[in-house]
């Protein structure tokens, strides 16, 4: 069934998208010029999509933050040295 008459993008596309990464209408959007004519279809873009369902958006949320770099970290607000 089409989600996107303007585009003739169907469910099936949508679906294939968002397994290939695609977690957002915006992203549907880019892959495939979805939901960026009339916007008609963009709820039913996001009723595909769901609501967290996205993988990627897992690894990002269960991330550990950045470890400082190896040597010794330079103090906060000092001058960056002047080029030559």
């Amino acid at each position: 069934m089409y989600v996107c008459s303007c585009f003739g993008v169907t469910e099936k596309q949508v679906k294939d998208h968002a397994e290939a990464g695609a977690c957002t209408p915006r992203e549907i959007a880019s892959a495939c010029k979805a939901g960026t004519d009339c916007g008609g279809c963009v709820r039913s873009i996001q009723a595909l999509l769901g609501r967290g369902n996205c993988p990627r958006r897992e690894l990002l949320e269960g991330r550990r933050p950045a470890q400082e770099p190896a040597g010794r970290p330079e103090p906060a607000g000092s001058p960056l040295p002047e080029a030559a």
